[in-house]
């Protein structure tokens, strides 16, 4: 067996141990376990601790080291908070969901909806993205996101099985282009996520040009869905902030697919500087820019 296939395994055993462990402790108490998790790690791993100080360098060259360096511990702090909550999905309950969190913007995706093409919702690997297909779903959303495939068809199980019974349907993103237009069609919203390094278009991020992926311009205009950037953030203990913005416009002077793309970036971004700490920092963002050439 492969390393890639052992450490698989071992992460599907952890999970189902930590689900059992955490049934058992409230969301406040889960909170604090995966947060001395995140601050472990943040000692104990120093290519993530890097990774995201070079990054943050990037994105706020005005901030002092200091406060990069509280950021970058933050975001593993966050981290570990969340993946917590995430393995927690099947003890909260839709009262628990709607209690916890401030909602605002909803009528965007009710509005949006009432075109009958359905919503692309975009979001990121930031604050509570996780959660935020269970909101959506006590909502009354109906709606599919679409996720990476994990190395192992039993842990990809498990991990599945925990943003189901949110009450969302999972889809590969390996072949997800069919299924996301039959989704559209049928009105629904489609979950994305494009905020992972590639080399489809360089367009900026933070005042530096970012390998960004096209596939919600590309679907937004093909299939004549609107794209709807969704946000949430954690603002105290198991309390949090969700908000919906009105749909993406494409920037002027540039073609549409360009255009939308540059919006959403710029979309991301502003969510972001409202809590720095809670963007995923440890991804290398820039990995293809920096390739090119393009950034530092």
């Amino acid at each position: 067996m492969s390393s890639t296939k052992k450490s698989a395994k071992l992460a599907t055993r952890a999970l189902l141990w930590v689900q059992k462990w955490l049934s058992r402790k409230s969301a406040v108490q889960a909170e604090k376990t995966g947060e001395k998790l995140g601050r472990l790690a943040f000692r104990l791993s120093k290519k993530h601790r890097e990774r995201a100080l070079v990054n943050l360098r990037l994105a706020f060259p005005e901030k002092t080291e200091a406060e990069r360096e509280v950021i970058a511990r933050g975001v593993l702090e966050h981290f570990g908070r969340s993946m917590v909550d995430f393995a927690r999905s099947k003890s909260r309950t839709a009262e628990e969901v709607l209690a916890t969190a401030e909602i605002t913007g909803d009528e965007h995706l009710r509005e949006a909806l009432t075109q009958g093409k359905g919503v692309i919702l975009v979001t990121a690997h930031f604050g509570i993205w996780e959660r935020m297909a269970h909101i959506v779903s006590v909502l009354g959303f109906p709606t599919t996101v679409v996720a990476r495939d994990a190395n192992d068809p039993e842990l990809q199980a498990l991990v599945n099985d925990l943003r189901e019974s949110s009450g969302v349907r999972v889809i590969s993103r390996g072949d997800a282009a069919r299924p996301i237009l039959s989704a559209l069609k049928k009105n629904e919203l489609v979950g994305l996520l494009p905020d992972q390094n590639s080399e489809e278009i360089f367009v900026p991020f933070f005042g530096h040009p970012c390998g960004t992926v096209m596939g919600p311009a590309i679907m937004s205009l093909r299939s004549g869905a609107p794209i709807i950037p969704v946000y949430g953030i954690r603002v105290g203990p198991n309390r949090y902030k969700v908000w919906a913005e009105p749909p993406l416009e494409p920037e002027e002077g540039f073609e549409p697919a360009e255009g939308l793309t540059r919006a959403l970036n710029l979309s991301l971004e502003n969510a972001i500087r409202r809590a720095p700490e809670q963007y995923l920092w440890i991804h290398n963002r820039w990995k293809s820019a920096r390739k090119r050439g393009l950034v530092p």
